[in-house]
């Protein structure tokens, strides 16, 4: 069993999401959104910081994902990104554990099936795959979903801990 939390960073909103993850099934804990109000950027990572580390004080997860910059047409708006993911980092990095990383693509890929599903789908999949009667935010959804990203990442890993390698057909 593992404890994961997910998140999907951002300068005015961090979403998060916590689950247990038990072999090849997952359980809710908890989501939610940091919201920053500082106007003040330096200040806006010191609350993503602060309230990240409540959060993992509160929950103890064992391991952590968070999703990847990905390029934006503003290179302004990729950089902040960017910096809040540091921020975010920097709260995980206190808490000894693992931290993966997923681009957009793999986590849509992992839980809804397609690279390039819109946000609705994440949504209602992170609602199916974690049988939630209520549809999270869409920042919490993101969190929730990078953490299933993880638990299913690991899950394959684990199956390919014992298994031989194949090269031309034949095992080695």
């Amino acid at each position: 069993m593992a404890v994961i939390i997910g998140l999907d960073p951002g300068s005015r909103i961090t979403g998060y999401g916590v689950i247990e993850s038990t072999g090849n099934r997952n359980r809710y804990i908890t989501s939610g959104c940091i919201r920053i109000k500082a106007t003040d950027f330096a200040q806006r990572l010191e609350q993503i910081f602060s309230g990240l580390r409540d959060i993992l004080a509160e929950y103890q997860p064992d391991e952590a994902a968070i999703e990847q910059v990905f390029m934006h047409q503003n290179p302004n708006v990729a950089i902040k990104l960017g910096q809040a993911r540091g921020a975010a980092i920097t709260a995980l990095a206190i808490h000894p554990m693992p931290v993966a990383e997923y681009s957009a693509r793999q986590i849509k890929q992992s839980v809804v099936g397609y690279g390039n599903a819109a946000k609705d789908q994440v949504q209602h999949m992170v609602c199916r795959l974690l049988n939630l009667s209520d549809t999270p935010q869409v920042d919490a959804a993101d969190g929730l979903a990078v953490a299933l990203c993880h638990s299913h990442m690991r899950q394959g890993l684990k199956g390919m801990t014992g298994a031989n390698r194949i090269s031309r057909g034949r095992l080695k």
